[in-house]
């Protein structure tokens, strides 16, 4: 468990900034407490100071994780965003869209977003920007990308996707062995 280098940070801030934007320092200074990212076995953990000075009792190899997982480090040093920091994210996100019910299990099954399933998108939600996926009744769902812009979404066929799926929750489901 170590803290992350300057150029990790830099990274892992740029990912989070496409869905959270400048709301990123809510999540270092929050009223409960401090809290920071540590890198453990190429996994980034948000964790509490308070958490992580009782943690420094534990030897690295026995620990298999601390706080929530953001994300993970790939081999080639992209920063891939967990669905677990959906919890997270949702509450700061700056662009959000909403699906009707009926296109919510098909993303929850992993595929993307089609116009057809479009219920709402935040007003100027610029094209490839990452968006917060929720269902009509404002529950988190995910996130993905956006792969129109709010002005294009309006005159697409309804069979044409307009948000690239990357993580929704119902990976719990799909990938529980391989989520810590």
């Amino acid at each position: 468990m170590r803290p992350l280098t300057e150029e990790e940070t830099r990274v892992m801030f740029e990912k989070l900034a496409k869905y959270i934007g400048e709301n990123l320092q809510l999540l270092v200074d929050r009223p409960d407490g401090t809290y920071c990212f540590r890198l453990h076995n190429d996994r980034v953990y948000y964790v509490s100071e308070k958490i992580l000075k009782l943690a420094s009792n534990i030897s690295g190899d026995k620990l298999v994780s601390l706080g929530t997982c953001f994300g993970k480090f790939t081999k080639t040093h992209k920063f891939r965003l967990h669905v677990t920091a959906l919890d997270y994210l949702a509450p700061y996100a700056k662009y959000k869209v909403w699906i009707k019910p009926g296109a919510e299990q098909s993303f929850l099954y992993g595929n993307h977003v089609l116009k057809s399933g479009l219920g709402r998108i935040t007003e100027n939600t610029s094209q490839y920007q990452g968006v917060v996926v929720y269902s009509m009744a404002d529950i988190p769902l995910g996130f993905g990308v956006a792969a129109k812009s709010t002005q294009d979404c309006r005159r697409v066929d309804p069979m044409a996707i307009v948000v690239f799926h990357q993580a929704d929750i119902g990976e719990y489901v799909r990938h529980e062995e391989t989520l810590t």
